[in-house]
Parts: C-alpha cells; structure tokens; sequence
C-alpha cells in the first residue's frame, strides 16, 4: 500500500508532540505523522531500559474505533465475516489479535480486538498507516444495525516492560491484577481510561486509551516515575523485532497469507470449520497442503545487520526469498532478521546466504522469538 510522501506542512502531530520535542526527540515522519524515533539516550540505550525496567511509548497515531451492535452475537458476526479470527468466544474483556484479509487470504492489516464490558461493543486498534483503509473497509462490510465509531479524540500510549506493572499499579490499581491480553475501562491518575495489558516489545505492559486532552499530563506523571524513561519508534522496531513480532508493510501485506506469515495460530478451530472468512479456500489448502514460503527468523554470521530487502540464497546460489526486517539485537549481542524463504529451507538451523554488497555472507535459519517473551499470567 503507498501513500504520497508528507511534507513538514502534511504531517499530523499526536497529542504529546510538544512533549517529544521538550525532551529533545528527534522527529521524523511516520505514517503520515511526525513521530520521535529517538530521544538524546539513543536507541541502544532506549532498547535495553524498556528491557530492564519500564519504557513509555507514544502510539496516539494508531487508529482506535468502537464497532457496536445489538447484542456479542451480532457484532462479533459482523467482524469474523472479514477476520479469521473468534471474536464469539471472546469473554467480555478478552483480547484477540486477529487479521483483516482479502479474498485472496492477503493480509489487510493486523489489529488487536477487545471485547468490552458492555455488551455488543468491541474496541479495535489497526495500524497507523493503514487506519483510513481499513475503517472504510469494515464500514462499507458492516450489516444494518452495526455501527462503526472512530475515536479520534483519544490518545493511545504504551508503557512496557518488566517493572511496567510496579509503575502502573501507583496510578490504577486496578491493573496489577489484570491478565494478560485483557482490557478494561477504569480510573488511571483520576481519568477515564480503557487499559490493555497487551504491547508490541516481548515485555509485559498496558496500552492506555486516554482522551487526547489528558495525554501529556498523564504521560508525564509516568515519566517522573524513576523506572520509567521516554522511547522512540527505533527501540520500538528493534524490540518487536526480537521478539519475533511482524511490522505491518513490511514482514505481512496483501500479498502475504496468514500460513507464510506463520500467523496460521491466528485461526481457531471453529473457524477453520466454517470456512467462512474471506479467502479460506486458499489458506486453508495451505494449512492442509503447505504454503509455497514461510516467514522465518535468520541470525547472520558477523557483526553487520541484513537490512530489509536482501536477497537470501541457498548454499548454491539460487534465490529462495528476501529478508523483509534486519537490524542489531541489543539484547541478543547481534544482528537478527526475519524474512521469507522457500519452505524447503524453512526449518531451523538450515544454512542460507545473504547477498550483502553482492557477496554471500552465511547466516541460519532461527526460530522465533530471539528473547524470551516475559508476559503477565493470572495469580503471578
């Protein structure tokens, strides 16, 4: 999906703006909006503090929006007719990570759906530069009687990792006991909030849907908290990176199924069954039969990072896919990547090369995640 690249005069600002600049931020664009990918720290240090202790994160430019209807049944028909996730099951304050698709089984976009307290309404959050095309397309599939209620007035911001939870308890109680790929509406630092213990690093943390006028207040109490220091979109990429987790345009697309993205644990059961999310025919023969690639982990020898386009070739020359996300593992000592190869050279610890400057360089294929995930379970 592209998009005419924004100028200084068309960039959107979040709510906490002014609050990157004051910390000496530096900006740049990002899905149409000007974003911090670094404060003075760095993004090594930023990267290893969010690991360590607790890392706050600025996500106000994803797209939020309430879909209502009825009553569960009806509201959660409405979506699994586009996703192949189940949003029937979900309990009421249950999260599930699903998937738009076309219907070819390419990936739209993936977004996060909650299922509130109140009964046929259901919190979304897609991503930033997909937001406007995907909001049209659930409206323009919805059914009479279900409605779709965009939240531009609220900001969206992350605090993560492994003292998150010590932080946050100070403000919202409430949340300390709160499960894992849960959300909940309740009181943060006196304001009404809709809190997700969820995130996009490998650490445990909430996502904080706050009205975009107590933003930077609320930013800022959590900022004077000593664990807790102010992250850019370059820590942001290396963390879910390796943690194994896909950036949307670049790992998944429209061209790319649910089964080569090794997002197939995306389907339930039950889904798989009815068959009735948009291209199941196709990815559901894959699923059977094997999908012609597959994305996988890659750790190349040295220490230079693959960066995303690299060609990947088997051990005589031949081209078996592209590395479509490379970096430096501030927390794995290395360079990591992920891309897609044919699936014959998919499994672990298989040799490949990376073309780099026309020359191959040796790396293997790895699973995922590079790090252990560290995430909140019930009753710890």
């Amino acid at each position: 999906m592209s998009e005419p690249a924004a100028t200084a005069d068309t960039l959107k600002t979040t709510p906490l703006h002014a609050l990157h600049v004051e910390l000496g931020a530096k900006m740049v664009p990002f899905a149409g909006y000007d974003m911090p990918v670094q404060y003075p720290a760095g993004v090594l240090a930023e990267h290893l503090h969010t690991r360590e202790a607790a890392g706050l994160f600025d996500v106000s430019h994803m797209g939020q929006a309430f879909l209502t209807g009825p009553d569960h049944a009806t509201v959660s028909a409405a979506i699994e007719a586009l996703v192949p996730g189940d949003i029937r099951e979900l309990e009421p304050g249950a999260i599930r990570y699903t998937l738009l698709l076309n219907e070819k089984g390419g990936i739209l976009d993936d977004l996060m759906v909650t299922r509130t307290a109140k009964d046929g309404v259901l919190f979304l959050v897609v991503n930033a530069a997909c937001k406007d095309a995907d909001f049209a397309h659930i409206e323009n599939h919805l059914p009479k009687g279900v409605a779709l209620t965009r939240l531009a007035d609220r900001a969206l911001i992350a605090l993560q990792g492994p003292k998150a939870a010590e932080v946050f308890a100070r403000f919202a109680p409430d949340a300390a006991t709160q499960a894992f790929m849960t959300g909940k509406e309740m009181s943060v630092a006196g304001l009404p909030c809709m809190v997700s213990r969820s995130g996009y690093t490998g650490e445990d943390g909430y996502e904080v849907s706050v009205p975009e006028g107590d933003a930077a207040a609320l930013a800022k109490k959590l900022l004077a908290e000593a664990e807790v220091k102010p992250i850019g979109l370059g820590a942001r990429d290396s963390l879910r990176l390796e943690a194994g987790l896909c950036l949307y345009g670049h790992d998944i697309d429209e061209t790319t199924t649910p089964v080569e993205g090794a997002l197939t644990w995306t389907i339930s059961k039950r889904r798989r069954e009815e068959a009735n999310f948009p291209g199941a025919k196709i990815i559901l023969d894959q699923i059977a039969n094997g999908a012609p690639r597959k994305r996988v982990g890659l750790l190349p020898e040295g220490k230079a990072p693959a960066r995303e386009g690299t060609e990947i070739t088997d051990a005589s020359g031949k081209k078996i896919g592209v590395v479509t996300s490379g970096g430096y593992g501030p927390s794995v000592g290395g360079p990591i990547a992920m891309g897609y190869v044919e699936t014959g050279s998919a499994k672990a610890d298989t040799g490949v090369e990376l073309m780099v400057r026309g020359k191959g360089r040796p790396a293997k294929v790895a699973a995922m995640p590079f790090v252990k995930k560290r995430f909140h379970k019930p009753g710890k």
